[in-house]
């Protein structure tokens, strides 16, 4: 009777635990399907990228605002043209992809862990996936980071697999082959540097390279080519050198990967992360799980001989792939995103430590380890707690109907950084967040003592899922946070009040990059003219084909426009044309520091 008990616990588990994945997906993510609006600049490019794709037909080539946009592995993009197919041409349409993704990624982690440890590390590793700043935050927003997260943790698995039996399994190597070919089709090179090198590095440390000629080479190649090469091959020729374009090939292998990884790509649209900065957000985008980091390293067997065990690989070829992809970006330009492919295995390594300590005796070091954590969590948290009621306290006196952007300041020169627009915030802005740090101020102080109490009582797994249920309520503040600054990062408003007023020979015209206004061309379908911005932007190098129209505007053609039939202007309110400082136009509409003024009535 017992063992049938028992049996019948173990049957049970792993349903639980998908069930409280799919939960924590339902309650988290999904919501952000539908709000806020997508964003200027990457959202809503790639959302009209998708657009276009589906509009022309022509599944090999992007286009953006009518131009060439040559500089995207595709994958994402089919998604999202396939998702427009289904359920129409909509913003929550575009994100249905990634929150997709993000469910397999949780599910995942969660099989990995539960495969090579327990079911315990394998719920942890995608709690502190799902339940963390970094990969909440950089999946708000239309970029295939996430994806490439997934497809190099399936991948991984699939490499630990072919340890498994006296010789690796087809299933195995064709499953990495395929996973490396998607992640190719997903974000270009990286998709084939990152899984060989951690392949290589892992039997190098391992003193094992003899495995590499046993896996299954010649075949998994063939699936490899089979589903990563043809897309490039129909890109370059359907798009060759033309005029003053140097056709595909040039553009997406040299100028896009390795001209960029040398900081020597053209447009220099970007900037660089402070390297110390880089890697230190691998650590701060998974608080507050990454707290145990240090103690969970201590158990990755550093030294190749000691990964004898299915647990010992997982954990070392988890480590190094951290070590692959934060020291390739280490040597090149840096985004705060391109953390994200190491995410997932630091998740593994803490899921699978945090599980060791929940079996481990009262008294043994990992349990007096994991007080000891929960004791600095504790003081981290009440400090963020009362500096959420600092905040609050400081703005109480900013009028309830002021409009966020009158209480901002502008940095443009941070704005090549994902997180540029944090430094606009000033402590009065932070009043209209008064919702969102009143349920930091609660919830962290509370989440960090009872985490702190639970664990001094040895009740570990209900202090694991107080930590949980804290960062659920905070990243739902932080989403309640990014639906109030939307109007300051997208233009969905703007978009509204001109699709009601504009007419077929109608023009309207950026002050900016086109990036500043792209939310125009995906919400009214319109074409848009960009004035004296043509070299700032990812359009430049489209522009360069001869077939491509002419949508770029000097302050000579702005001017005979302006004169001429109906022209809309989208610019930031404090920096009008100089043209139009003197006036001579009509306001149409104003929302978050931006407007649309036209020529005529």
């Amino acid at each position: 009777m017992a063992q049938e008990c028992e049996d019948d616990c173990r049957a049970v588990r792993p349903v639980l635990c998908v069930g409280l994945i799919v939960l924590l997906w339902l309650l988290l993510y999904v919501p952000g399907v539908w709000a806020p609006p997508l964003l200027d600049d990457a959202d809503s490019v790639h959302a009209e990228a998708a657009r276009e794709m589906l509009q022309r037909g022509d599944w090999s080539t992007l286009y953006v605002n009518g131009l060439r946009y040559l500089e995207k592995a595709p994958l994402l993009y089919w998604a999202m043209a396939a998702s427009y197919t289904v359920f129409g041409v909509t913003d929550w349409a575009a994100r249905v992809p990634l929150c997709v993704g993000v469910l397999w990624l949780l599910l995942a982690c969660w099989q990995v862990g539960r495969h090579y440890f327990d079911d315990a590390a394998g719920l942890y590793a995608a709690l502190a996936m799902g339940l963390s700043f970094g990969p909440y935050i950089y999946t708000r927003i239309l970029i295939p980071d996430i994806l490439v997260a997934l497809w190099l943790m399936l991948g991984l698995h699939c490499f630990l697999l072919t340890f498994e039996g006296p010789r690796p399994g087809r299933a195995a190597c064709w499953g990495l082959a395929l996973m490396t070919a998607l992640n190719v089709l997903t974000k270009g090179l990286i998709g084939v540097v990152f899984p060989t090198a951690i392949v290589l590095g892992y039997l190098l440390v391992t003193r094992n390279l003899r495995h590499l000629l046993r896996m299954r080479l010649w075949s998994s190649a063939a699936i490899f080519f089979a589903v990563a090469v043809p897309w490039h091959v129909v890109a370059s020729v359907r798009n060759p050198a033309a005029g003053a374009a140097k056709g595909f090939f040039w553009f997406y292998f040299i100028n896009e990967h390795f001209l960029r990884y040398l900081d020597k790509r053209f447009p220099r649209d970007y900037d660089t992360v402070p390297l110390v900065l880089f890697w230190a957000l691998a650590v701060l985008f998974l608080l507050p799980w990454t707290a145990f980091l240090w103690r969970a390293l201590r158990a990755v067997p550093w030294r190749g001989r000691d990964a004898a065990t299915p647990s010992g690989r997982a954990l070392l070829v988890m480590a190094v792939a951290v070590l692959v992809v934060m020291g390739f970006f280490s040597f090149s330009t840096r985004q705060e995103y391109y953390v994200l492919p190491a995410l997932p295995p630091l998740a593994l390594i803490v899921g699978a430590w945090m599980s060791r300590e929940e079996r481990s005796d009262a008294n043994s070091p990992e349990r007096r380890s994991g007080r000891r954590v929960a004791v600095a969590l504790a003081v981290v948290c009440c400090a963020l707690g009362a500096a959420m009621w600092a905040l609050l306290w400081w703005a109480q006196r900013v009028p309830p109907q002021s409009e966020l952007a009158e209480l901002l300041t502008r940095n443009p020169t941070e704005y090549a950084l994902s997180f540029g627009h944090i430094f606009d915030l000033t402590p009065r802005a932070m009043g209209l967040f008064r919702v969102e740090l009143m349920a930091l101020g609660v919830v962290l102080p509370v989440g960090g003592l009872l985490c702190w109490w639970w664990r001094r009582g040895g009740r570990v797994m209900l202090s694991n899922m107080v930590l949980a249920v804290m960062m659920l309520v905070s990243l739902t503040a932080v989403h309640g946070a990014l639906v109030k600054f939307a109007p300051i990062l997208g233009s969905r408003a703007l978009s509204d009040a001109l699709v009601e007023r504009w007419q077929k020979g109608d023009v309207v015209v950026v002050n900016g990059a086109y990036e500043d206004a792209s939310t125009l061309s995906f919400y009214g379908h319109l074409p848009l003219h960009v004035l004296n911005s043509r070299e700032n932007g990812n359009l430049y190098y489209g522009s360069l084909f001869p077939d491509a129209p002419q949508v770029f505007e000097d302050d000579a053609s702005f001017a005979r426009l302006w004169s001429g039939g109906r022209v809309y202007v989208f610019s930031q309110e404090s920096e009008l044309p100089a043209m139009l400082r003197r006036g001579g136009y009509k306001l149409v509409a104003r929302s978050g520091g931006k407007v649309i003024v036209v020529n005529q009535r």
